[in-house]
């Protein structure tokens, strides 16, 4: 999934250079993306049955490998928005269905378990990204395309045995309060963390989409690919970091904290410019944006709203789709200015969170029996890193 969502980062630049695509264009086929990956993450949501089935897992990780090996087929810019749609939809699936399944199976060992294995979305951004440094002074953008498709092929092999999550057992029915959950009304909690959320899907997703072609224009063209190595790599451990910093400290101080690393990151590029900023930009953005999700998502389960993981995940998955939209205008004059934009969403973020932390409920009473009618589909954690767990 690292591999089929995010090699179009790297590639950009070199599609800009060499096969006539223009700045706009290039946000449309990112934009494309994430509302592939929006209704994706919905299917697999509200289609329970989907993330069960091994058939579909099998045939999303096959498509995944065509729509990426189809790029350099055609210089149609519709054709390249629906392969991209059609990449984000495949990614969302097999996320939501490795997802489930590990969470589901991993439920009872610790916290950073999950995480480091929801660190292949880095290590495939990583990968990725090496497989396009490597080729951008022997190759064209149609062979990182087709290196990118012969990299998701390769992993696809050991991925195919993946067993999905099982299907759950009938609750057993019950009446009266015994449905209801325990605990203090969390809903301005909740709208507070939502708006965050959402912002952070804005500002997060303009980043991930032109950082590197920001980088390349003012730092020598492997300092852009070298970076987008180094977002993969930070991102490995962060989920497993933050899941077990998780444990320790408040997730809305956590989730503050993140932001603004996230935001400071995001701006460095623009701000100082060169390659040691780029370098740190990178580091500072890979080990946060996996960061923020798992604690935004840990929060939500946390407040018991009904339906919140599912509320949440299409508040980010709407903000993906507005970040190139609204950072379009500005590519005229350069990425950077779209860097900016992206740095002070993410900051309003972290002003958001910080709202958040006030009066925020830390100990919550235990939950009814009926625990599921919180969750989406049946399943509190579904698209969540890891360090899901009720704070004590």
């Amino acid at each position: 999934m690292g591999v089929g969502r995010f090699v179009y980062t790297p590639i950009l630049p070199l599609m800009h250079a060499q096969a006539g695509l223009s700045a706009g264009a290039g946000a449309n086929l990112a934009t494309g993306n994430y509302v592939g990956y929006l209704i994706g993450a919905l299917a697999g949501t509200f289609l329970p049955r989907l993330g069960r089935s091994s058939a579909v897992l099998r045939g999303c990780l096959l498509a995944l490998v065509v729509s990426l090996a189809a790029m350099p087929l055609t210089h149609s810019t519709v054709l390249w928005l629906l392969l991209r749609f059609g990449a984000g939809a495949f990614s969302a699936m097999i996320f939501v269905i490795a997802a489930s399944s590990l969470l589901s199976r991993l439920r009872d060992q610790p916290a950073h378990l999950p995480g480091w294995a929801f660190g292949g979305v880095g290590a495939g951004i990583a990968l990725s990204g090496l497989l396009v440094l490597l080729l951008r002074n022997v190759g064209d953008w149609r062979a990182a395309w087709w290196a990118s498709a012969a990299l998701a092929a390769v992993l696809t092999v050991p991925a195919w045995g993946l067993r999905p999550e099982p299907a759950p057992p009938a609750a057993p029915a019950t009446s009266g309060p015994e449905k209801r959950t325990g605990g203090p009304r969390t809903h301005r909690w909740f709208t507070a963390l939502f708006a965050s959320y959402t912002l952070e899907g804005i500002g997060y997703i303009i980043a991930g989409t032109f950082l590197v072609a920001a980088i390349e224009q003012s730092s020598p063209g492997w300092i852009g690919s070298g970076a987008w190595v180094l977002v993969g790599l930070a991102a490995v451990p962060s989920a497993a970091l933050w899941a077990w910093l998780g444990r320790r400290w408040s997730r809305p101080d956590l989730l503050l904290a993140a932001l603004a690393v996230q935001a400071v990151g995001i701006a460095l590029p623009g701000l100082v410019g060169g390659v040691s900023a780029a370098l740190i930009s990178a580091v500072l953005f890979g080990s946060t944006f996996i960061g923020v999700s798992t604690l935004a998502l840990a929060t939500g389960t946390h407040l018991r709203v009904p339906r919140a993981v599912a509320m949440l995940t299409a508040g980010y998955s709407v903000g993906q789709i507005l970040g190139p939209l609204v950072a379009t205008p500005l590519l005229r004059h350069s990425y950077h200015q779209a860097l900016f934009l992206a740095a002070v969403v993410v900051l309003g973020a972290a002003l958001t969170a910080f709202v958040l932390r006030i009066g925020f409920p830390h100990s919550m009473p235990p939950a009814a029996p009926v625990a599921h009618a919180a969750t989406a589909g049946g399943r509190d954690l579904t698209s969540t890193g890891s360090g899901v767990r009720e704070e004590k």
